[in-house]
């Protein structure tokens, strides 16, 4: 039987995936979602990467995936909410990924958008896959090759299985809040206002600023702005230090940034680590007055 390149860790490199280019079952992902502007420059919302991915470029060889769409759940209580077992299998599967397959994600931002992908690689039971870290844009500003254009990936059959705890839910939130249990919260919230932006996966700016009792490491503090990659493990540690040898659930906005924390916390050797899927869309639902 027939399996990719052997991943050690939830993150590579620039140069890993420029000498396993072409590999044997082996798939990159290109997961990248935009902000859309309107035509005095306004914001309008949150858009499918893919027309960059065509015009402007990928990685060679790479797929896209539509985080929108195919690997959300449209009926869900919050844009992006985790599909379905079904859902997701169709969609992996429709991305030529089977269980022997090694998948790489990246994206044309800080990696929030992969990280998210990578999360549901995980928390649907499959854990051949890695971010790239510094993404298409440490990629580009090495001058590697870039290919423009569409990729149709072949067809193939993907076998998911639910590892539940890798999610929290509100009543879990709530509990934490009221003290009822050991478990620590991380917003990966930005600490700077969104200025009349609406925040990732919202449509309009969330009544809530955070949840209580909660720390706040946002995603830009995991990031080198330099290279684009991901701080070095000692700064990771020394940022999660406070909740680090607990149960940690991560949120944001959406889910999203969420998952960059939860990244993070699993590259410093955190097991115990869950995303609240919907997070303040979710909870401001009950909350809203309360949280402010």
């Amino acid at each position: 039987m027939t399996t990719g390149p052997l991943l050690i860790s939830p993150l590579v490199s620039t140069q890993w995936l420029a000498d396993h280019l072409g590999a044997d079952k082996f798939v990159i992902i290109d997961a990248t979602v935009s902000w859309s502007t309107g035509v005095l420059g306004e914001f309008g919302g949150l858009v499918t990467g893919h027309e960059r991915y065509v015009l402007e470029g990928h990685i060679p060889g790479a797929i896209f995936a539509d985080l929108i769409d195919g690997l959300s759940d449209p009926d869900g209580a919050a844009p992006f909410a985790k599909p379905s077992q079904e859902r997701f299998e169709d969609a992996v599967g429709h991305l030529g990924i089977d269980n022997e397959t090694t998948v790489i994600v990246y994206d044309t931002s800080s990696g929030e958008w992969a990280s998210r992908l990578w999360w549901l690689f995980r928390s649907w039971g499959y854990d051949s896959v890695a971010v790239l870290d510094g993404g298409f844009v440490r990629w580009v500003a090495e001058d590697r090759a870039v290919e423009l254009g569409h990729v149709s990936p072949l067809t193939a059959d993907f076998a998911a299985f639910e590892r539940p705890r890798l999610w929290a839910d509100r009543a879990e939130v709530e509990s934490i809040v009221a003290g009822d249990t050991d478990t620590r919260l991380v917003s990966a919230l930005p600490t700077t206002p969104w200025r009349g932006r609406a925040p990732i996966g919202a449509s309009s700016p969330s009544t809530s600023s955070s949840i209580p009792a909660s720390a706040t490491i946002p995603v830009s503090h995991l990031v080198d702005p330099s290279t684009n990659e991901f701080v070095e493990e000692a700064a990771l540690r020394e940022l999660f230090d406070d909740v680090v040898g607990h149960r940690v659930v991560t949120f944001c906005h959406s889910g999203i940034d969420a998952a960059a924390d939860a990244l993070a916390l699993t590259l410093i050797g955190q097991e115990d680590v869950a995303v609240y899927d919907g997070s303040l869309l979710d909870w401001d639902r009950e909350h809203a007055l309360t949280s402010r």
